[in-house]
């Protein structure tokens, strides 16, 4: 929606708001003509409601206002003498329009004193859960989002199952601008599986004041700027997304506006120096791992490694065991009964369900594996006599391609070895040609909402001819640490300022092989109540938590006993 039609549809809502209550404002001994005038209107009606006037800021929040107006509706009915618990629900369920039928009644009537409102335990019981709701949605949207990580991009920094408090306002929240949507949920309803917000109208983009810039190598929560899936995890394309309902992903901020920035073999340099990350980042890469003997997934397992695959021969499989065996397997080779190989993560299979199975199973000894691993770990295992060599993957030979921004060929960069690049910065103007247009193309259109064409050699932003551009707000390059498990910038490119969504501040739990299976989960003491960020080793705040929990529920027992035995 526009600007006109953003003010034509809230002159609207005031006209219906006083088609449908202007006598409600008579009989409660308000003049008529207040119901009309926009703002002041909701005012003296929070008055006579008894509902405080700060009120009225509420009523603006996106999808918190939602939320408002349902208390509201039930309130309206509730002081004109509609109190059953049909009246509150028709109210709800007609959008207000219920109200209409008591305002036009003969001679409606005011309950002014609160007490003499006959309370309806329904109603109270459902304005409870809205007022619940509505402090959550505010949080939520405002100031913390709970979020988990699902993937291994930043290993070592942060892990699968890491439950995350997400803080909002160091980079300054964002108004929702979907309008309409579900509380508390993001892209899509749980268990129905259906999308979870309506499309428009749509508020254009406001962000609150930050307390803080993004600095270099923060961990940062943002929209997907790629993201033209349903749901997260489910393989589709097409789908057109709002910025505010489209996946979250975590990376590292490792490029901030107006760097030059260069990867040479999975390093990142930021104008010629290469970038230093802070201690607790471990940055990993792909290795392959070789021994005639073979390789021992025990002894991986002795040095600490984790994040490979195993490979087991199942000489007796059935139907029936697949099938139980199914939420360790990860895929398979062989074709017969008899020589039938599943592969696993590095956890292998739980030695008592293939018992109970009555499997035949037996590790297969690889004379290569794959490993990932940080540079410290690709040392140790240097260094033990069972492998006879180590080597990284890294794609050193640049070749033409379109699986690396900007996926357009003659450019010929790889996870590896990229750019050298610059990253955009509000009010910075470039000089722009058919060969770097590639590069801010998806910038021009789809970001900052331009027409683009090209005629021969010229190129028209909005049926201009230009040869230069400014940019209208700031760019970031997201980055996971685990260099070779990790799709970001290198992908799909620049991260807008407005998809930012907030800053991870807080682990508050976290569970090793969340992905396994209810029985295969172990909690991570060591991290839980632990911080994102900072330097050294990492630090569990979870016992003084339970500390100060045990000291303040014995100061209230004791008070409870004093206060006791003053009243005898």
């Amino acid at each position: 929606m526009n600007e006109f039609q953003w003010i034509l549809f809230f002159l609207s809502i005031q006209v219906i708001h006083f088609l449908g209550t202007w006598k409600l404002y008579k009989t409660a001994g308000e003049e008529p003509w207040k119901a009309i005038i926009p703002f002041y209107n909701a005012i003296i009606f929070l008055k006579i409601l008894h509902r405080p006037k700060w009120w009225v800021l509420l009523l603006f929040l996106p999808v918190i206002n939602l939320m408002i107006f349902m208390v509201l509706w039930v309130d309206t009915v509730k002081h004109f003498g509609k109190n059953t618990p049909a009246d509150g629900l028709f109210a709800v369920l007609s959008l207000g329009f219920f109200i209409y039928t008591i305002n036009y009644q003969k001679n409606p009537k005011y309950i002014s004193d609160e007490s003499m409102i006959v309370r309806s335990t329904f109603n109270e019981w459902i304005g409870s859960i809205i007022f619940a709701v509505v402090a959550a949605t505010f949080v939520h949207n405002y100031f913390f989002q709970p979020y988990i990580i699902p993937t291994g991009s930043l290993e070592k920094s942060l892990l699968i199952g890491d439950f995350l408090f997400v803080s909002k306002f160091h980079y300054g929240a964002r108004v929702p601008s979907t309008t309409i949507a579900f509380p508390m949920v993001h892209d899509t309803l749980p268990l129905i599986k259906s999308r979870s917000y309506l499309k428009k109208p749509q508020l254009p983009y406001i962000r609150l004041p930050k307390l803080q810039k993004i600095k270099r190598n923060d961990i940062v929560v943002f929209n997907w700027p790629a993201d033209t899936v349903r749901q997260f995890f489910v393989k589709e394309a097409g789908v057109k997304k709002p910025i505010d309902k489209k996946s979250n992903y975590v990376k590292r901020c490792v490029g901030l506006p107006g760097d030059k920035l260069e990867i040479k073999n999975g390093f990142v340099y930021i104008n010629e120096n290469k970038n230093i990350l802070p201690d607790r980042a471990r940055i990993q890469f792909n290795y392959t791992a070789y021994s005639n003997k073979g390789i021992s997934s025990r002894k991986l397992s002795q040095l600490g490694l984790t994040d490979y695959y195993r490979r087991f021969r199942i000489e007796n499989i059935t139907q029936n065991s697949y099938a139980k065996l199914s939420p360790y397997i990860v895929g398979t080779s062989g074709n017969s009964p008899e020589n039938f190989i599943i592969i696993t993560r590095e956890s292998g299979i739980p030695i008592t369900l293939v018992r109970s199975l009555g499997l035949k199973i037996s590790e297969v000894l690889e004379k290569s594996k794959e490993l990932n691993l940080t540079i410290e770990e690709a040392k140790e295992i240097e260094k033990q006599v069972w492998v006879d060599s180590l080597v990284q993957k890294n794609q050193k030979i640049k070749t033409p391609n379109i699986s690396f921004f900007p996926n357009k060929i003659p450019f010929d960069w790889n996870q590896d070895n990229f750019g050298p690049i610059e990253i955009p910065a509000r009010g910075k103007t470039i000089a722009i040609n058919l060969s770097n247009l590639p590069l801010y193309k998806k910038i021009i259109v789809d970001y900052e909402n331009n027409s683009l064409k090209t005629i021969g050699n010229e190129i028209f932003i909005n049926d201009k001819k230009v040869n230069q551009y400014t940019f209208l707000q700031d760019y970031f390059w997201m980055m996971g640490d685990n260099r070779h498990r990790s799709e970001d910038s290198r992908f799909w490119g620049f991260v807008p300022e407005d998809h930012i969504v907030g800053k991870p501040v807080f682990i508050w739990f976290s569970i090793s092989g969340i992905n396994d299976g209810l029985s295969n989960w172990k909690v991570r003491w060591d991290r839980v109540f632990s911080t994102v960020g900072g330097e050294g080793k990492r630090v569990s705040y979870f016992p003084y938590f339970l500390i100060s929990i045990i000291i303040w529920q014995g100061y209230l027992f004791i008070r409870k006993r004093k206060k006791k035995k003053v009243s005898q």
